[in-house]
């Protein structure tokens, strides 16, 4: 009897410890859907929406940020080196067709480059008209194609912040394995097919 009692407060003592200690080493499930947050595309590109380069920092990306400022300001230099030359151009142009003499800005511009420029030869005047027109359509064209490569640069942008916000949480396994090895095949006759096989393991 006294043998039995023993034998079932021992049971009883590895029982509840084993009970405690399955209980102390679960973790509930809705802990760790709590825990695990998920990162968001569509936040990634509005944030990118806001301000470039936000949605870059939002998926931790810093390095692109300098990138995309780097672009805006190197497309905002040429937006005003070429607008700044198209107004010179047209207001040279202006001036040179216009009846006004005291509207003289085109002899300004030219005397910067020639300063011995004869402009009481009607073919000069000519040669003149033709150049500040074709440099005027030229840089207005280079002006609005700044305008456009600008907003190119700013699609990109959100394009990249939300493809990256979408592969962000992309796992891809260390079991992932690419080998080529050789391999023999048996033909028809008796000389067998050399070849290279691709496994891929996962």
């Amino acid at each position: 009897m006294k043998f039995f009692i023993k034998f079932i407060l021992v049971l009883s003592v590895c029982l509840g410890s084993n009970i405690v200690y399955a209980q102390d080493n679960t973790i509930p499930t809705d802990s760790l859907a709590v825990s695990k947050q998920e990162h968001s595309p569509r936040k990634a590109l509005r944030m990118s929406a806001l301000c470039p380069g936000l949605g870059q920092i939002y998926n931790r990306k810093y390095w692109k940020v300098p990138i995309v400022y780097g672009g805006f300001i190197t497309l905002g230099y040429f937006f005003n080196w070429n607008n700044g030359w198209f107004h010179k151009y047209k207001h040279a142009y202006g001036d040179l067709i216009d009846d006004d003499t005291s509207t003289e800005y085109y002899k300004e511009l030219v005397r910067k480059v020639n300063p011995n420029f004869n402009f009481d030869d009607p073919n000069n005047i000519a040669f003149l008209k033709n150049r500040f027109e074709l440099g005027k359509d030229y840089y207005r064209r280079n002006r609005d194609l700044s305008v456009i490569l600008s907003a190119v640069w700013y699609a990109l942008q959100l394009i990249d912040a939300n493809v990256d916000a979408h592969l962000i949480d992309f796992d891809i396994s260390d079991k992932l394995t690419f080998n080529f090895e050789p391999m023999s095949m048996p033909t028809g006759n008796d000389k067998p097919f050399i070849g290279l096989q691709c496994k891929i393991g996962f």
